[in-house]
């Protein structure tokens, strides 16, 4: 089983996808990747030789902010929007969708399930 930036890959898929687990690599960069260390994209991560192991975990750590540096990094930049108050710093501080979304309706996905209020009643057609 290949292991790269502490991610185990999954042994049945082929790299170019196996290399997607990895957060903060996606589709296109999994392909910048084995296009640097010149492996091949269609063979099947359980296939990889140990040196082409190797050269995909260096060139990651090498060329990618990756897995925990990548989540620190996100976590600090939302942290430092809701320090300075600016208003997608109170819209993350809140739970609320960020980027200018309607709420009247929708978003239940970030605002959580609906909360009953108290004494208010649905009208109902007559």
């Amino acid at each position: 089983m290949a292991r790269i930036a502490g991610v185990d890959l999954p042994r049945e898929k082929r790299v170019e996808i196996g290399l997607t687990y990895i957060f903060g690599v996606g589709l296109s960069s999994a392909r910048r990747i084995l296009e640097l260390t010149a492996v091949n994209p269609d063979v099947r991560v359980r296939d990889l030789s140990d040196a082409e192991v190797a050269r995909l975990r260096q060139a990651i750590e090498r060329n990618f902010k990756v897995e925990g540096a990548l989540r620190t990094e996100v976590a600090m930049n939302v942290k430092r929007l809701m320090d300075i108050g600016s208003y997608r710093g109170t819209r993350h501080r809140r739970g609320l969708p960020v980027r200018g979304q309607r709420t009247h309706t929708n978003a239940r996905t970030k605002k959580g399930p609906r909360r009953p209020i108290a004494g208010k009643k649905k009208l109902t057609k007559k």
